[in-house]
């Protein structure tokens, strides 16, 4: 991403409409974005070990909401308990670093939806506490479920190999990854039940989450992220989509005209989320780029992302493959007239599935690294030359200063940035307001940045 320095138009214009913090910005020795520990993060993601582990989840026969809870070796209730015995094993590595538990609930039954029966939804949850601030989180989820072409067929096999082992082993190969270091904020990593049947395990955390005091800065659901051949015949193991939703649907009237008037409805924060995803990929990965998708979800499809953003986590976002084969998802195992039908483990590419947990290592540690955002950004410039900001600061500690960023209305990431020292007002000069999208991030003395936050 070029970061390119915004063209001054004269000295003394400058002069005239820098804000008395500047010379100090100027002055400040900035330590590098790029981390090397995030580097050798990145490179130690196995794929030997994302293929055991979807190879065992696969074993299981089904994860059918609605399957065995009893059997040792079929079944989602056999599935959930290898999944919380591999966080355990995780954690006994690191000397006690995860918090592993359950959060469950009863669901009751729904006589004409996809639960005839009452039926416990249990979701295994493991959290990295953070040193500095526990209680602020990022968020890993994978939903553990499978199903079959009939949603409520809860005894057939369904392999679940890509729809979604693959996003359970990223969590966890995740939290192998990121329990080797210690993050300022916590991270939790959260294997959801019910997602084929109505998104209830998402629900039931983000129902957790509020009752506990979570402050939730990033929600990343990973959901299909191990196939490379597409249903239309492209085959493509380079990028990654990231669905942004936009604005939820009980944004307040007043809310509406402002963003009418003053933009943002490309800014939400899911959709800076989605925009640090893509400058994390830039940073490390020369070979995977990540195209953002300002929707929800795809077409008439859902997410267990979905959940959290409707309890108002609004930075939630899905990352997945960027070609998907319909063939292999929701299907009876069969084939005909040529075609094999069936979520099965040859449909699953261990290297690919490797880089896109790595992609959410290096994000997650990222975001955990840095300060929370700043809060109550505001702007004001119209028919002036130079726009000012001003914010509250950061709430976390080790904050070295504030970076902010603009962009022309036409283009998708921030292209230009300028850091202005720990201020907490800013004049930009000679950067016209009507011409550009601004937001501001808060800088760690360590050189991670938060997600940017959008003037309101």
């Amino acid at each position: 991403m070029d970061l390119r320095h915004a063209v001054v138009g004269g000295l003394a214009a400058a002069l005239l409409t820098l804000s008395p913090a500047a010379p100090l910005a100027a002055q400040t020795p900035l330590p590098s974005q790029e981390s090397p520990v995030i580097h050798d993060l990145v490179a130690a993601a196995s794929p030997a070990r994302i293929e055991a582990d979807i190879r065992t989840l696969v074993g299981f026969g089904t994860r059918h909401t609605l399957s065995d809870t009893l059997s040792a070796t079929r079944g989602i209730g056999a599935a959930r308990r290898w999944i919380f015995a591999e966080f355990q094993r995780i954690s006994q590595a690191c000397g006690g670093c995860l918090d592993v538990r359950y959060v469950s609930e009863v669901k009751k039954a729904e006589p004409t939806g996809r639960i005839p029966v009452d039926v416990e939804i249990v979701n295994v949850v493991a959290v990295l506490r953070g040193k500095v601030e526990p209680n602020r989180y990022v968020l890993l989820a994978g939903d553990i479920d499978s199903r079959v072409t009939n949603v409520l067929n809860a005894k057939d096999s369904s392999p679940g190999a890509n729809d979604n082992a693959s996003g359970i082993a990223a969590l966890l190969e995740a939290a192998r990854l990121l329990s080797k270091h210690q993050p300022n904020a916590s991270i939790a990593f959260a294997a959801l039940s019910a997602e084929e049947q109505g998104l209830f395990g998402g629900e039931i955390l983000a129902r957790h989450a509020k009752a506990n005091g979570w402050r939730i800065d990033a929600i990343i659901n990973n959901d299909m992220v191990g196939n490379i051949a597409g249903i239309d015949g492209v085959i493509e193991n380079t990028k990654a989509r990231v669905f942004a939703p936009g604005l939820p649907a009980d944004t307040p009237p007043a809310e509406l005209r402002r963003i009418l008037t003053n933009g943002g409805e490309l800014d939400t924060p899911s959709r800076q989320l989605a925009r640090y995803i893509d400058h994390v990929a830039d940073r490390y990965f020369p070979n995977l780029d990540v195209e953002i998708i300002y929707r929800l979800d795809r077409y008439g499809r859902g997410g267990h992302h979905t959940p959290f953003f409707n309890a108002g986590y609004q930075a939630a976002v899905r990352l997945m493959e960027s070609h998907e084969d319909y063939n292999k998802q929701h299907q009876d195992i069969r084939t005909e007239n040529g075609i094999a039908y069936g979520d099965v483990l040859e449909g699953v590419n261990f290297p690919y599935a490797a880089s896109m947990t790595a992609l959410d290592a290096a994000t997650l540690l990222s975001l955990a690294w840095a300060p929370a955002a700043p809060d109550s950004v505001q702007i004001r410039g119209a028919v002036r030359p130079s726009p000012t900001f001003r914010w509250k600061r950061s709430p976390s500690p080790d904050v070295l200063g504030y970076r902010i960023y603009w962009r022309k209305p036409s283009e998708v990431n921030w292209t230009q940035s300028r850091f202005v020292g720990d201020v907490t007002e800013y004049t930009l000069p000679n950067v016209i307001i009507d011409n550009y999208f601004f937001g501001v991030a808060a800088v760690g003395r360590n050189g991670q940045e938060s997600l940017v936050a959008f003037p309101r």
